[in-house]
């Protein structure tokens, strides 16, 4: 609801459909029986859509209704961000220690939630030196991300795209 959370006092209508705090109906009454209800009873009373008649309305337990509503902001937001595609650059002839810290930051990326762009290049007849790095890399990898396509090797580049768990 992007008018944010109509409870308690706010709610205007003289007549409300109610639903109890197990989500039984406990059918249309008026505004003022309904704040008396969540009063005894020591929760809110939150509107769940204004746009019907009478509106809909639900006993919710005391603060819940505010943490649910951000919390589905925050969820929101998140889900509007695209993931990003981070490339990784390596070369065919890679030491140990830098295969290692290239896998930290792939993992570190994946874990962020981007997508990771694994690109090896290429000089001469390396082609198989370099898939084999980067089946390598997958496999190190498997548990933070999976392939989003098999690895393609063109001229001059060797490159696999990984995708968050």
């Amino acid at each position: 609801m992007a008018t944010g959370l109509v409870m308690n006092e706010k709610i205007r209508a003289s007549e409300v459909q109610l639903t109890g705090l197990d989500g039984e109906n406990l059918g249309v009454m008026s505004r003022d029986e309904a704040l008396a209800l969540a009063r005894e009873l020591k929760v809110d009373l939150v509107c769940t859509s204004l746009m019907s008649s009478p509106p809909p309305c639900k006993l919710v337990g005391r603060g819940q209704a505010k943490q649910q509503q951000s919390k589905d902001a925050r969820a929101g937001r998140v889900k509007e961000q695209p993931a990003k595609v981070k490339e990784l650059r390596l070369t065919p002839h890679i030491e140990e220690h830098d295969y290692d810290t290239k896998l930290r930051q792939a993992e570190k990326m994946l874990q962020a939630g981007n997508a990771v762009q694994l690109v090896v290049r290429i000089q001469g007849k390396e082609g198989a030196q370099a898939k084999a790095l980067l089946e390598r890399l997958v496999t190190d990898l498997k548990t933070s991300g999976k392939k989003q396509s098999g690895i393609q090797t063109s001229g001059k580049q060797a490159q696999v795209q990984l995708l968050p768990v």
